[in-house]
């Protein structure tokens, strides 16, 4: 936590409107004393992430490539963690168009630095030399069963590699175990979710049956790998089978790595 004169001078800057916002509207100083002084206790004591690879980030633009998995995108946020406070820097994550449709939600998403995964927002952030990161999986991953917990689900047609070629960016395959086990998905209800306009309501051992404190992520064990950077060359995005190879490079990297790493883990709440 801060210490409070820190906490008073936040208060009276945002009081003031003595803040800066980008383009995109991401606020890095709500960012880093609000949001991820929340998370770290969650990444550190509830998760206990454990990180590898961050040698395999460069020092300037790339795209960060990852699975997706737990109900809820917890995956997200404790990859901004991970890179945040062991690379000291933001990571820009793309965000399905969903999360913008939710007011409150799409509004703090925008201020933490996230924003919608479209080729033009992903193209103007990998050219500014920043971390993007995407989950190419997208609804498909995080609400998938636990029964095919760790199986990537499709990557969809590889406009990510694209971005990257049209930057001339490296892509970062990135693995990340634990977090299939926080909401294990053993049901769904499609007709309310599609009542409700959402792509899943799941059902999971606590939830609903155990109302709010359902809601309540189980303290699985994570570990979370950056792999080595794959080159990207800018005159190849618009060769469609040379994107697709790469997309299906990427999905085979990072399924392996999935796999050492449950090895090296062991049980999830060991």
């Amino acid at each position: 936590m801060k210490e409070l004169p820190e906490l008073l001078a936040f208060l009276r800057r945002r009081i003031a409107g003595d803040y800066d916002v980008d383009e995109f509207g991401y606020d890095a100083e709500l960012t880093d004393t609000v949001l991820l002084e929340l998370l770290r206790p969650i990444y550190r004591h509830w998760f206990r992430v454990e990180t590898s690879g961050l040698e395999h980030l460069p020092a300037d633009g790339a795209l960060i490539v990852a699975n997706h998995a737990g109900t809820l995108p917890f995956d997200g946020l404790m990859l901004q963690v991970a890179v945040h406070d062991e690379a000291h820097r933001p990571v820009r994550l793309l965000a399905a168009d969903l999360v913008y449709r939710l007011p409150v939600l799409g509004h703090l998403s925008r201020k933490t630095g996230h924003t919608l995964a479209c080729r033009e927002d992903a193209d103007r952030l990998l050219r500014k030399g920043e971390l993007v990161g995407v989950f190419p999986e997208g609804f498909k991953g995080v609400g998938k069963p636990y029964s095919q917990r760790y199986r990537l689900q499709r990557f969809g047609r590889g406009g990510f590699v694209a971005s990257a070629m049209r930057a001339g960016v490296p892509i970062v395959p990135c693995a990340i175990v634990g977090a299939e086990e926080i909401y294990p998905k053993i049901g769904d209800f499609p007709l309310l979710a599609r009542a409700l306009g959402l792509p899943y309501l799941p059902v999971t051992p606590f939830f609903p049956w155990l109302g709010p404190l359902g809601l309540i992520p189980l303290p699985s064990k994570w570990l979370i790998e950056f792999g080595e950077p794959i080159k990207t060359t800018p005159g190849d995005a618009d060769d469609p089978m040379t994107v697709f190879n790469i997309t299906d490079q990427i999905r085979e990297t990072i399924q392996h790595q999935l796999d050492a790493l449950r090895d090296r883990r062991g049980p999830a709440f060991g």
